[in-house]
């Protein structure tokens, strides 16, 4: 599809069609939710095709057998090896591209957060496939990174195509990533919030037909092509006992802080890492050396987890047994992200979180017996809620796993004491982590790109009443007498910054007419760069206190003034506009009412 639409776009005579597409797009919301459909389609054969290939390269591992981590005996030999070459290799891409000053990928949060939806196809390929590589040689990480990146990154090229509203760019972004989600786990409302949590930003009713539609068409896809995982069975009940409900929020608790040690964990492997081997190449295969060394107590530490996840609902394993997999399982988790292998935390908190609440309820056992697989299923959704933050996500994919109300209700308590816990101590989900530690304030998708868009150079106003800061407060009055400016800037012979001076204070009783202008001058040292973003300014008024500030170059030349009244006022009306966005309300048609009469 995108082939189709580049195609048209490089040739002269389908150009009158381009602009009659983006035209209908514009004016007819139908129009939208046809091109998140397409962009469903794209996500679930990249699903599909993605599971394929790493299906693909599984059987290195264990030829003829299916998904890694299910497996309970593996080759040793093939186990250390295997995923050893697939780091050297996954080592020697990264060196190859950073050669080559390739940019940095950007992620489909990043992508709505601060560049309109804007993403690269080509890159995303290459994010795509560094996932399958090492995912398919046994890294402990999910594909979800790759998956949704590839829907994503469809979709924005199709909107970029088409040259569509930055609003409307943003939204196909999070059709595609919803999409691949829930194409990947079976389960379209989970894959629907998960777009609307953390890559849209926002919920609204206007959005959910696009978003619901490109889940559905990415899901039908991924079941004609039979890569969708079979449907489980887990044991439950539709009543839990009073005395659950308190243990279930201890649970939630506990779970959150088990994903704040797991990402920081992360953090410092990856510095541990940089710190043993100099040579960046050389650490994904070290990571892949030991993964495969603790493969040999647990196969169940290989790939996503998600195969030995589905069991361990189905069968939920005794707290010793847990509490061993728990640990063997986080740590290859750890050195696979430290390594530096491409993939994300989504399917391993899963499984991760199943663990942990089948230890729980070991532990809690002989005070207050629990049902085993009620603890499992409220940690899955914990603790992958304090690593992806997404609780709505997590309830609906526990509804759509187990069909149980009961069971929905404990995941979505467990969930929301997750939550909680995760925001008051630590303030981070796994994605918002990284981009802090890459010095990046990004919390989530809603689009903050114009702040850093907007400058002072366009904010500012060139015109400013200024006089030289030895000038007299009587020549200073007399020549200001037909008109009173607010601020008056003041510079010297070399049109330096020497300060400000409010034309209240030039005119009060208290400035003697024999002094210079210098002596009442405020603000010398607060002043505003031309590349500074909306946002830096705005926080520089709030810590000056000033009503306006100087705009000065680097050799602190005069450009002009901007006051926090305009800049507050600009604010304000991108606010109201990332609002209207927000709420779709941009597209909402309204019918005017006949006249009276009529």
């Amino acid at each position: 599809m995108t082939a189709l639409l580049e195609h048209l776009r490089s040739h002269h005579t389908p150009t009158r069609l381009l602009a009659a597409l983006r035209a209908l797009v514009r004016t007819d919301f139908l129009w939208l939710v046809f091109l998140a459909a397409i962009s469903g389609v794209l996500a679930g054969l990249c699903v599909a095709a993605m599971t394929q290939a790493t299906l693909l390269a599984h059987r290195l591992i264990a030829p003829g057998a299916g998904r890694l981590s299910g497996l309970s005996t593996v080759s040793p030999w093939r186990v250390l090896c295997v995923p050893a070459v697939g780091g050297l290799l996954l080592g020697w891409w990264q060196a190859h591209l950073s050669q080559h000053h390739r940019r940095r990928p950007v992620d489909p949060i990043e992508a709505n957060a601060l560049h309109g939806g804007r993403m690269s196809l080509a890159d995303s390929l290459v994010v795509a496939g560094q996932t399958i590589l090492s995912n398919g040689c046994g890294a402990s990480i999910g594909l979800e990174a790759g998956l949704s990146q590839m829907g994503a990154a469809f979709a924005s090229r199709i909107g970029r195509i088409l040259r569509l509203h930055r609003a409307d760019v943003r939204l196909l972004v999070g059709c595609g990533a919803a999409g691949a989600i829930g194409a990947a786990f079976d389960a379209p409302l989970a894959g629907a919030f998960y777009a609307f949590e953390l890559i849209i930003g926002s919920y609204a009713f206007t959005l959910l037909a696009p978003v619901a539609s490109a889940t559905l068409c990415a899901l039908v896809v991924v079941r004609l092509t039979n890569t969708s995982l079979p449907a489980v069975t887990v044991a439950s009940s539709d009543t839990i006992p009073l005395l659950a409900w308190p243990l279930l929020i201890i649970l939630g608790m506990t779970c959150a802080y088990i994903g704040i040690i797991l990402m920081k964990s992360a953090a410092r492997a990856e510095q541990l890492f940089r710190h043993i081997l100099k040579q960046e190449w050389l650490r994904p295969a070290l990571g892949g050396l030991l993964v495969g060394g603790l493969a040999l107590i647990s196969p169940s530490v290989l790939s996503s987890g998600h195969m030995a996840m589905r069991a361990r609902l189905v069968n939920p394993p005794e707290m010793e047994l847990a509490m061993e997999l728990l640990g063997l399982k986080a740590l290859a988790t750890v050195l696979s992200i430290g390594a530096g292998f491409r993939g994300g935390l989504f399917f391993a908190s899963l499984y991760l979180g199943v663990l942990a609440g089948a230890v729980f309820a070991g532990l809690i056992a002989p005070f207050a017996p629990l049902p085993l697989a009620l603890c499992t299923v409220a940690g899955m959704g914990a603790l992958a809620t304090a690593v992806i933050g997404a609780p709505l996500t997590m309830i609906l994919l526990a509804l759509e796993t187990t069909h149980s109300a009961g069971m929905t209700a404990s995941v979505a308590l467990t969930a929301v004491a997750a939550s909680l816990t995760v925001r008051r101590s630590f303030g981070y989900t796994f994605a918002t982590w990284r981009f802090h530690l890459r010095g990046e304030n990004i919390r989530s998708g809603v689009d903050v790109g114009w702040l850093r868009a907007l400058t002072v150079a366009q904010m500012m106003r060139p015109e400013t009443d200024s006089l030289p800061a030895d000038e007299l407060v009587e020549t200073a009055r007399a020549a200001l007498a037909e008109r009173m400016p607010r601020h008056i800037v003041l510079h010297d012979a070399h049109n330096h910054y020497q300060g400000m001076v409010d034309t209240t204070r030039l005119m009060s009783i208290q400035a003697a007419p024999e002094r210079p202008l210098s002596s009442l001058a405020e603000a010398r040292f607060e002043t505003l760069s031309p590349e500074t973003c909306m946002a830096d300014a705005v926080a520089a008024f709030e810590r000056t206190g000033r009503p306006a500030l100087a705009v000065v170059d680097k050799t602190n030349r005069v450009l002009g003034l901007l006051s926090e009244r305009y800049v507050l006022r600009r604010y304000a009306e991108e606010l109201e506009r990332v609002r209207r966005d927000l709420a779709g309300e941009k597209h909402i048609r309204f019918t005017p009412a006949p006249p009276r009469g009529h």
